[in-house]
Parts: structure tokens; sequence; C-alpha cells
């Protein structure tokens, strides 16, 4: 019976910031698969809030991972955009952890899957901030995140369009009123047990 692995990279969306372990879009997406009957060990999460591109990147080659995961998630660059970094560094950054998740994957790029930055100007957190600014960076971040993803054939997934529409409400919010609540994770966590479902399937 093959159990599979799954390696999530990210920063305190991955994590989960500010709702339980298990209403995290990973531990939502293991819950997912597993009553589809596939069999996932728990996944590994390497994330850290604020974490950018250039941290996680950072981390990545100075901490020792497994050689290989059989499905490796990609959300990183929300803390790019909130601290006002280079676009152009955020591209190569992006690009470098694109191709780390890859070889994580084993070169299997349908098993890699990039999910959009979300746009946090939506929430009550940043109702005294340029708003219009935030949301212009975080498309802009966007565009690279799903250009990079057909450039390397991997899944890209667009949270953002969903939630621009509910993420500020109050059942979407984790108490932190800027972070999703666990009925937000759920969303992601089915679009993303659907890139992987789809391609278990297909062998």
């Amino acid at each position: 019976m093959k159990h599979y692995s799954l390696l999530c990279l990210g920063d305190s969306y991955t994590i989960g910031e500010g709702v339980t372990l298990h209403e995290s879009f990973p531990y939502q997406t293991l819950q997912l698969l597993r009553k589809a009957h596939h069999h996932f060990y728990a996944p590994e999460i390497v994330a850290k809030t604020g974490w950018t591109t250039f941290e996680l990147a950072e981390h990545l080659l100075h901490h020792q991972l497994n050689e290989q995961y059989d499905f490796v998630t990609l959300l990183i660059g929300v803390n790019n955009q909130y601290r006002g970094l280079d676009v152009d560094d955020f591209k190569e950054e992006f690009e470098f952890l694109l191709r780390k998740a890859l070889h994580y994957a084993k070169q299997v790029a349908r098993h890699v899957i990039v999910v959009s930055l979300p746009d946090w100007s939506i929430t009550p957190f940043a109702k005294d901030r340029d708003t219009k600014k935030i949301a212009a960076e975080i498309d802009a971040c966007n565009s690279i995140c799903k250009m990079k993803a057909e450039k390397y054939q991997t899944h890209f997934i667009d949270i953002t369009t969903s939630y621009r529409n509910d993420g500020g409400t109050a059942d979407f919010l984790a108490a932190d009123q800027l972070h999703p609540s666990g009925r937000e994770y759920a969303k992601w966590a089915e679009k993303v047990y659907e890139a992987i479902d789809e391609t278990i399937a297909n062998g």
C-alpha cells in the first residue's frame, strides 16, 4: 500500500497563524485526501510567520530535509510585499524556491503546487493602509508566481480571487483580524486536494 508524503513550504499562511493546527490548509488537505482513501503521512511544514522568500530560501539552504517527497506546496511572498521589498528580488528568489520544490518532488512538475498569495488589503488589519497599493503589489507578485509555475509546468492554484470576496468578513477571519479562519483555509485545502487527487488518479 502506497503511503504518500507532503511537504508544505511557506509562511504564516501555511502554518495557519491564529487557528488550530488541524484547521491549517495542509492539515485540512490531508483530511480530504484520507477521506478519499489516499494514504498520506502527516505533512511536513517548513514555514515561519514573517518569512520572506529570502528567509525561506536561507532556511532550506542551511537545514537538511528529506531528499524527496511525493508532493510539495509553495505559498510565499506576502511578507516581501508587506515589507516593501524589491519585486525583481522576489522574482529571482521565488524561482529559486520553485526549483527547490521541484527537486524535493523528484523533478515531477505536476507534483508541485504553487498557491497564490492572499490579498490582505481586504482585512480589517489593513483599514488604515493604502489598500489599492497593497492589492496592486499582491497582483504583481501573483503574476510572477503564475508565470514561473507555467514555465516549470507545475500546478498554480488561485485562492486570491475568492479570498477577496469573503476574506475580510468575520466568519473567514482569525482573531487577529488579518489571517484566515479555518473556514477560509478549507477552501484552499479543497483546491490543493483536487490537484493532488487528480494527479494520483492520472498516475
